[in-house]
């Protein structure tokens, strides 16, 4: 490890800038969109790399709304991974502890992605500022990733080889608690299930119809059943995206199911969405309709690399907790007015820490060798994970128990609280990593630790070639 101190240049060369960074991340909240479409987004974080003199690459991966900003030479290739993808139907007015949509725009950044990216720019920015103030030899990289929510972004970037050349990946995400992130996440996979029937009336002849509405509900019910011969750790859910029209008295010839099918490993992933296209395919026979199946996006569990986990940790010791004042607590209060004693405690059980009363902000770093009960979702960045050494951390920006993708997040995405998390994220990033291009060892425990994950079971891409990214056109008016 160097020997870093919390007067260490790194730090500075984040403080420098973290005004500019802020108001990124404010302005990316002002504009929500949604996966593949953010193209207000992608075009701040190209604006800023420019100023900051990055070399820029847009299109990455030939996906118009991410891009690619690196810097220094020679070296190791670290990579920071950032996102800026909304969520819909969870605009809020910022800075107000009661649920207020705003006025014509149903997205809202309900899972601070507006922080994250900026926060993980800020961190190459500072990074790229120390490697020229230093002479160190290393490259930087700013990965600008759209669609996590739901788009699988990432997995297609590490499809196209966006990653081959890097030695170490970096990231994080806002949260409630400050730690180094327990690698745990689920593998997942989109399908939609179309059904095919026949329209008939329904009064008259609904003997001639076939409807691919009750195919769908006859799906739902198989699936709910199989939930009790299933894992415990994997999980299904579904949305009927398409119920085959308004009209009751019209049989529904054409409906369509998105699944969402997760499991703790991609192997077990891979046998339960057979199990649950045999459902669909039993739906099929039982109304007499055809099925189709395509598959919208899939991701992969999450990789855990011990050597960077520990020396992420090691920053988070040298830096401490956030820095909140009297003022982010008291906001904090009245968003936590809003939550149940559930939401509450469910937070800190996560964590493995007792319930604190008065409490609202979490402003030190949990301790690694706490084992909680860990809310477990799905991340694109899993795949990350498996093609090269990844680490990531956690950093409070939130009311303690605030539920992700709610509109309370949102309504703390451009608080100052907000801010002082997401510059304290940067700092940790930067921190990590100036400490693997400083140690040699470091990177190469890295890599032994990674090919020993990977070596009996080598990463195959969940994504099927055929299977390409859904591309959003740029709206008119759109830099």
């Amino acid at each position: 490890m160097t020997n870093l101190t919390n007067s260490d240049p790194i730090w500075a060369y984040a403080d420098a800038k973290k005004q500019a960074f802020a108001e990124l991340a404010d302005r990316v909240w002002a504009t929500p969109e949604l996966c593949y479409g953010e193209y207000r987004s992608v075009a701040e974080h190209t604006r800023m790399l420019h100023e900051q003199g990055f070399r820029v690459t847009e299109n990455l991966a030939g996906l118009p709304t991410a891009v690619m900003g690196e810097a220094g030479d020679g070296g190791p290739v670290i990579a920071i991974l950032g996102e800026f993808d909304a969520l819909p139907g969870l605009s809020q007015e910022a800075g107000i502890a009661e649920p207020r949509p705003l006025p014509g725009n149903g997205n809202g950044h309900g899972c601070g992605h507006n922080l994250l990216g900026s926060a993980a720019l800020l961190a190459a920015t500072a990074l790229k500022d120390w490697l020229a103030a230093t002479g160190r030899k290393g490259r930087v990289r700013y990965y600008g990733c759209p669609a996590e929510e739901g788009g699988a972004a990432k997995s297609f970037m590490v499809r196209a080889g966006a990653f081959d050349d890097v030695d170490a990946a970096i990231t994080w995400h806002p949260d409630t608690f400050t730690r180094v992130w327990e690698p745990l996440s689920l593998a997942n996979m989109r399908i939609d299930f179309t059904f095919h029937g026949r329209a008939s009336h329904a009064s008259a002849a609904p003997h001639l119809g076939r409807s691919a509405l009750d195919a769908i509900e006859l799906m739902n019910v198989g699936a709910n059943y199989m939930r009790e011969h299933m894992p415990a750790d994997a999980r299904v859910h579904y949305a009927i995206l398409d119920a085959g029209g308004v009209a009751p008295n019209v049989v529904q010839a054409k409906a369509t199911v998105r699944y969402l099918v997760r499991a703790k490993e991609l192997p077990g992933l891979l046998t339960l969405i057979e199990r649950v296209k045999k459902i669909a395919e039993g739906a099929a026979l039982m109304t007499e309709t055809r099925v189709e199946a395509k598959i919208v996006s899939a991701v992969s569990n999450l990789l855990a690399n011990t050597p960077l986990e520990d020396a992420m940790a090691a920053a988070f010791e040298r830096l401490g907790g956030v820095p909140f004042d009297a003022t982010d607590r008291a906001f904090a209060a009245e968003i936590q007015a809003t939550l149940t004693a559930g939401d509450i405690e469910s937070d800190y059980r996560s964590v493995g820490l007792p319930v604190e009363e008065n409490r609202p902000l979490c402003d030190t770093v949990v301790p690694r060798f706490l084992k909680g009960e860990p809310m477990i979702g799905s991340t694109d960045v899993g795949d990350v994970s498996w093609k090269v050494p990844l680490v990531q951390a956690l950093v409070a920006c939130q009311a303690i128990g605030t539920p992700g993708h709610s509109w309370q997040v949102t309504a703390q995405g451009k608080t100052p609280a907000a801010h002082k998390g997401m510059v304290h994220a940067a700092k940790i990033m930067a921190a990590t990593a100036v400490d693997v291009i400083c140690d040699e060892t470091l990177l190469a425990r890295a890599k032994k630790d990674f090919l020993a994950r990977t070596e009996k079971t080598p990463y195959v891409c969940p994504m099927p070639e055929e299977v390409q990214p859904p591309l959003q056109p740029r709206p008119v008016g759109a830099a």
